[in-house]
């Protein structure tokens, strides 16, 4: 039987047609991915929707209701991580697929695709083994017919490509449960954040020094808002070195959250009266949760990265160069990274002002 048209596929999948998702990593570009599955089970509820994820990022679509299941690849190494791996693919081609899409593009995500065994493969014509795939979805700029396309715009246009009828993009969302906030109740007071004092929450941490603000301009910002809210500093596992320098510039002990999962990251940031941070996961997790936030850009693009149509208010600080964007794991332009060097305190500062004033007049509608 020849494949369906593609802008036929997905609405001529039968009724409780079972549909495989790759989107292996990371949390941003996860995230982002919500938005498209929600407008796909909102259009067909009868369709069963798998996600698969590395493991390690498994808890960001937990409690979605728009996801059936969730399937991880291990991070493990050596003997373990083949035994994981051969498992996982049983488990894929147990799960008799009509539709495999390849929305990741790497050569791990490309031999999970060959070998799902699912009726129909798909993944965008610039990933590689193309041979593997029925269809081969065009550049997002061609379907949205736009020159610049954000990453959810990106992974949404697969689905419009594909037959899901194209409409307006919904915010990111992230859904948490009330044992999760109950677990963010107990953890503040362990931490000595008053129940009845706003708090906000400042995560300084970046993957590459071009997106990393100083940490001492992060305890300034931190010590000028100490009068009005308790302030959070938050980091992940290993991350803790950053946390000290805050401190060391702070000249005093801060409030830390470190190492929490994902999840209950996501609920103390729920919570939180405002996110801050530099580009990274954590903010599009801000986002999702629908809190306001400030966002402090360099070298890669925000009009690609920013946070989706945040629900609250937001502001990206960023200023201008002609190298921007770049891949970020060094300055290709300067001896010094001047893109995050550039931004001055006075700048983050203005903005976060302005967010709050924003959000509180928000508030007293």
């Amino acid at each position: 039987m020849s494949p369906p048209a593609a802008g036929s596929l997905l609405p001529s999948l039968p009724s409780g047609a079972r549909i495989l998702i790759i989107r292996l990593r990371s949390i941003g570009d996860i995230v982002l991915l919500t938005p498209a599955l929600r407008l796909l089970k909102e259009w067909r509820p009868d369709l069963h929707v798998s996600v698969m994820v590395e493991d390690r990022f498994r808890e960001l679509l937990e409690n979605n209701p728009h996801v059936d299941a969730i399937l991880e690849m291990s991070k493990a190494s050596g003997l373990a991580q083949l035994g994981a791996r051969l498992g996982t693919i049983r488990r894929i081609r147990r799960g008799d697929f009509q539709l495999c899409m390849n929305l990741h593009g790497g050569p791990t995500s490309a031999s999970i695709a060959s070998w799902s065994g699912a009726r129909w493969k798909a993944a965008f014509g610039h990933f590689r083994r193309k041979g593997i795939y029925d269809y081969l979805i065009p550049d997002p700029r061609t379907i949205l017919k736009k020159e610049t396309i954000h990453t959810a715009e990106h992974q949404a246009s697969a689905f419009f490509h594909l037959g899901l009828p194209s409409k307006e993009i919904p915010a990111a969302q992230i859904q948490l449960t009330a044992a999760e906030h109950a677990w963010w109740a107990r953890k503040r007071e362990s931490l000595g954040v008053p129940a009845t004092k706003p708090y906000v929450v400042i995560h300084p941490m970046a993957l590459y020094a071009t997106k990393q603000w100083s940490p001492g301009n992060f305890a300034a910002l931190g010590a000028s808002l100490d009068s009005r809210f308790s302030v959070i500093y938050a980091c992940g596992p290993g991350e803790s070195r950053v946390l000290d320098e805050v401190e060391k510039a702070a000249g005093k002990k801060v409030s830390r959250l470190e190492g929490a999962g994902l999840r209950h990251f996501a609920a103390t940031l729920a919570g939180a009266r405002l996110f801050i941070g530099n580009d990274s996961g954590p903010a599009h997790m801000a986002a999702a949760v629908g809190i306001p936030g400030v966002v402090i850009f360099s070298s890669s693009s925000s009009t690609i990265w920013a946070p989706w149509r945040p629900r609250a208010a937001w502001r990206i600080v960023q200023n201008h160069f002609d190298c921007n964007p770049c891949p970020g794991d060094r300055c290709y332009q300067f001896e010094r990274p001047e893109c995050i060097l550039s931004i001055t305190f006075n700048q983050v500062r203005s903005a976060v002002e302005a967010v709050l004033s924003e959000a509180k007049a928000l508030m007293d509608c």
